[in-house]
């Protein structure tokens, strides 16, 4: 199915969250002089626009970016994060940073980002973001396929980000199988994973599968205050292979998260050995 717009969602919470843990990525990938790759499945648009009837029916990003464009002395994570978009936005809020901006942002001139995305108009939108930066390659191809086909990168440390629509609820079962081959093809990659937390919690299978991949990870998971009867509830990540002090990093950002926008954040290892090892 092709049906998902992320333009509808741009901003709002759950990309907040989920931009918040890959800030932290990108800053542990970028403290080391090494280059490094980061490869985005479901990459989207690039940016989108805020005034943009999509953006503008749901309203998600008022309960999301906007509560924090004007946060005053923000923690690390979140100065990074905000700068990125105040970069973006010289003015007024009007633009909100996809992944893909993101990582061009915080990405130095000898790391690599591989992008792609299957949905026609996005990967339009997608390649005219990119333009002629030469750290970017773009394809069009399904996101579980390109999962195994584009990993691993060339450059032999990075991350790989997950964040598909979850619009087929085989996706929580045929995801974690395709992270294990990728996991095996590539010990050392970073793989982090964004899902949906519904009131039926369809994504319990999701991270039943994750948990019998041979690599430790951690999970952070947002349950926001005033979650409808029927709809998102709150919204997940796991990092496989997370980067020593990750979890705490994560932790932290969570604990501010949630006291600035509600709700509650937790943050757990997917295994009771793992956070030993």
């Amino acid at each position: 199915m092709l049906s998902y717009q992320h333009s509808y969602h741009a901003g709002g919470p759950a990309d907040v969250h989920k931009h918040l843990a890959l800030v932290l990525l990108l800053r542990h990938l970028t403290a080391k002089a090494k280059p490094a790759a980061v490869v985005d499945l479901y990459a989207g648009n690039g940016v989108y626009a805020l005034s943009a009837p999509e953006a503008q029916k749901t309203g998600e990003y008022q309960s999301g970016i906007a509560k924090l464009w004007d946060l005053p002395n923000p923690p690390p994570a979140f100065a990074a994060y905000l700068d990125v978009v105040k970069r973006l936005n010289p003015g007024i809020l009007s633009l909100y940073p996809g992944s893909p901006e993101i990582a061009q942002r915080l990405l130095r001139d000898t790391d690599h980002i591989v992008l792609n995305e299957l949905h026609p108009g996005a990967f339009t939108a997608l390649k005219r973001w990119a333009g002629n930066d030469p750290r970017i390659n773009t394809h069009k191809r399904d996101g579980l396929e390109a999962l195994l086909a584009l990993v691993p990168p060339k450059v032999r440390r990075g991350l790989v980000l997950v964040d598909p629509s979850f619009e087929m609820k085989t996706d929580y079962t045929e995801i974690p199988a395709r992270l294990a081959k990728a996991v095996d093809k590539w010990r050392e990659g970073i793989f982090m994973v964004w899902y949906p937390v519904l009131g039926d919690a369809r994504h319990l299978p999701l991270l039943t599968g994750i948990a019998a991949i041979a690599a430790p990870s951690v999970i952070a998971e947002w349950s926001f205050a005033a979650a409808p009867d029927k709809g998102l509830k709150g919204t997940g990540i796991v990092v496989i292979n997370p980067p020593w002090k990750f979890d705490s990093e994560m932790a932290d950002t969570g604990k501010v998260l949630a006291k600035l926008l509600g709700g509650k954040h937790a943050m757990r290892w997917l295994r009771a050995d793992d956070q030993a090892a």
